[in-house]
């Protein structure tokens, strides 16, 4: 018996002792991972510096060609409204950079998060930082960037600059919002929607439904979601045929939009906003369905779009009797080079140029803020 106990202690100490090792591996591969990452963003800070400012664009990220091309449009939409700044785009979404960089959908990409772009503009020496929002509302994503990537930046959490470059920061760093960051933002977003051609066009002839994403209940920071039914009320108020619902946020998913449809009164509860709102019985039997979300990826072409899923948007509409499209041929600035014809194409936000105005309009508002009390100040410099 002995004996045994002796080999079965000794055979745990094993496993035990190889699963250290294994551990220690793996943090071996994951810190050569970001060190090999942070160098790859470091190389291209480093080749593409021209100025001593910069934005970074901080999107949740995507894995779809189409999404790709509008994040292309982004960037070089504010490379030419932005002269004299350096100009890059960030993902938040580990599962997005990862999947990217595997080629799930597409060939392979690389993109990188806000710590590794953050780092390599703190070691380049830029003096003028302004991180831009790509959110649509401010919800979990727009605090993650704000919060968590931007504070550990400004607070040089992991050592790599300088004390007079972090001193050299104070009031030269500042958070672009998201697109709809006040209810008077989601007022102008319903205008500029209502002026889009496709979109005039659809709801003048029946029902147009946007599917937004939201917070799961529970779960609504800086009071986000309610931006959704801000927005819709803007837009109902010039017409009764624009409704708005998401994929995460109760009470407002598909079904719900449908029942808003078939008329009737409901208390809407949204964090700690409870909002009544009433709808007359539309009779309608046609509907276009839009995403309003900065790209068309994952949501848009599979929770909205998706003919073989009983549980799309676009199922659920057509079993309710209203005949209804995802994908329009009425669009003519399609940035996706496969779809320039308009087949099969399902325009974001951000690919509508009146839409990206709207964010550069936040960051114009945030670049105003630097140098004045409005912008971030460091621990080095902040007051006790």
């Amino acid at each position: 018996m002995k004996k045994i106990k002796f080999l079965m202690i000794a055979m745990l100490a094993f496993v035990a002792s190889m699963s250290f090792v294994a551990c220690s591996d793996d943090d071996d591969d994951t810190q050569s991972n970001y060190q090999r990452y942070q160098e790859a963003v470091n190389k291209m800070v480093n080749s593409q510096k021209k100025s001593n400012k910069v934005i970074l664009l901080v999107a949740f990220g995507s894995t779809w060609e189409q999404a790709y091309d509008t994040f292309e449009t982004i960037v070089n939409d504010y490379k030419s409204n932005f002269s004299g700044w350096d100009v890059y785009l960030s993902f938040s979404s580990a599962i997005c950079i990862t999947n990217a960089r595997e080629g799930e959908n597409v060939a392979p990409r690389d993109y990188y998060d806000p710590e590794h772009w953050l780092t390599a503009i703190g070691l380049a020496g830029y003096q003028q930082v302004v991180v831009q929002s790509l959110q649509v509302i401010p919800g979990e994503e727009y605090r993650r960037v704000r919060d968590t990537y931007v504070k550990d930046f400004m607070n040089n959490r992991n050592g790599d600059f300088t004390m007079t470059y972090m001193k050299s920061l104070d009031q030269n760093v500042v958070v672009g919002t998201p697109l709809m960051a006040e209810e008077s933002d989601a007022q102008r977003l319903a205008a500029v929607l209502n002026q889009e051609a496709d979109i005039k066009s659809a709801v003048s002839n029946g029902i147009v439904a946007f599917m937004g994403h939201g917070n799961p209940e529970g779960y609504d920071y800086y009071g986000g979601n309610v931006r959704y039914l801000q927005l819709e009320d803007h837009l109902r108020a010039l017409s009764p045929n624009y409704y708005v619902g998401t994929v995460d946020m109760d009470e407002t998913y598909a079904e719900d939009v449908l029942n808003h449809i078939n008329g009737g009164t409901f208390n809407i509860e949204v964090g700690d906003v409870t909002k009544s709102m009433v709808y007359a019985k539309n009779n309608s039997k046609v509907a276009q369905l839009y995403p309003l979300m900065s790209i068309a990826g994952d949501h848009a072409h599979n929770d909205m779009a998706d003919p073989d899923d009983d549980e799309s948007w676009y199922s659920l509409f057509n079993a309710a009797g209203i005949k209804t499209t995802a994908y329009e041929t009425n669009f003519t600035s399609a940035c996706w080079k496969k779809y320039k014809s308009g087949e099969e194409y399902i325009p974001a936000l951000g690919e509508r140029a009146a839409v990206r105005k709207l964010w550069m309009n936040h960051t114009n508002e945030a670049i105003r803020k630097l140098g004045t009390d409005e912008a971030l100040s460091t621990p080095t410099t902040a007051p006790d």
